[in-house]
């Protein structure tokens, strides 16, 4: 268990995060794009015969309608803030438990779930909140992608970016900040404070200094899963704040959101797309987490080696 007092330096954070990070979109965006057109629709999504269609029919119709590669918009403008994401996510985490640490080094779970606290913020300001918006601008278009007539008003996450820019301003990129930076931050204070509690638990059990990379990809969904359940609403409303080009202060839009939920759809519209969310994030953080952990043992040891020489012998034998 001696590994987890050595520091970690921001490259190693940067790739291993980076890595799962890539992974991670890759593998969940199609129910995110799912969880955003719930959350968007102001009426029960109904098939045909009147039946109400769940987060399976969802998809479909939008496959249906638009074509299978319509579940992947905005995925553009996922992929281009996953790396610094992440890299900020795993480096600011490691960095404010470090300074919350006594004197032996240890650090109390309190601390651990205020380093996620902190973590969440930061990486909410810096990357999440500006590519949460194009994200959610290109998925809430309705245009079909297999019709190359039925042009959308955003091409892309950079013609996105600038369209807004252009006819909205810069600081449209940060509507909904605020509940961005409250989401992630309960987000990353529960997914870090379950999975290192969990870990700590599993190695401390079994008598590993290292746990198999399926224990990660279990321990990971796990604790994936407590962000959403605990700030479904925070996630509806910063989805239609961010959505809309309404002007006014966040505040306003902030009430004026939560009371035409509230006033026309119920208490209920606050948790549409709760399951997709969950099924989204949860895998997600497996992936993440087993990924992130896989990458950085692998980082380690050929650092580890490359200290002790045994990579220059080999490229000299060679």
């Amino acid at each position: 268990m001696s590994r987890d007092k050595k520091p970690t330096s921001l490259v190693t954070h940067l790739v291993a995060g980076g890595t799962a990070g890539l992974m991670e979109a890759c593998t969940c965006h199609p129910l995110d794009t799912i969880k955003v057109r719930m959350q968007l629709s102001k009426n029960i999504n109904r098939n045909m015969g009147g039946k109400r269609l769940g987060f399976a029919g969802v998809g479909l119709k939008i496959i249906k309608n638009e074509s299978f590669w319509a579940l992947y918009k905005g995925l553009g403008a996922v992929v281009s803030g996953i790396v610094p994401k992440m890299a900020i996510r795993f480096s600011s985490f490691e960095l404010y438990k470090s300074w919350m640490a006594d004197a032996n080094g240890k650090v109390s779970t309190t601390a651990v779930f205020l380093a996620g606290l902190a973590a969440g913020t930061t990486e909410a300001v810096l990357v999440v909140s500006p590519m949460d918006l194009i994200k959610i601008r290109l998925q809430a278009q309705r245009h079909s992608m297999a019709d190359p007539l039925d042009i959308p008003k955003y091409r892309n996450a950079p013609h996105a970016a600038y369209t807004i820019v252009k006819e909205e301003g810069v600081r449209a990129l940060y509507k909904g900040v605020t509940l961005t930076a409250l989401r992630q931050a309960t987000n990353q204070a529960a997914n870090f404070t379950a999975y290192q509690e969990m870990k700590k638990y599993a190695r401390r059990v079994q008598n590993l200094d290292e746990l198999p990379s399926y224990q990660h990809l279990i321990l990971g969904g796990v604790s994936g899963a407590m962000g959403p359940l605990s700030n479904a609403p925070i996630d509806t409303i910063k989805t239609r704040i961010q959505k809309s080009s309404a002007p006014g202060t966040g505040w306003e839009r902030f009430k004026t959101v939560t009371t035409d939920i509230l006033q026309k759809e119920g208490p209920r519209a606050f948790y549409k797309g709760l399951t997709p969310r969950l099924l989204r994030v949860a895998p997600g953080q497996a992936v993440t987490f087993m990924v992130y952990e896989k990458v950085r043992s692998w980082i380690d040891m050929f650092s580890e080696k490359l200290q002790e020489g045994e990579v220059t012998k080999m490229i000299a034998q060679k």
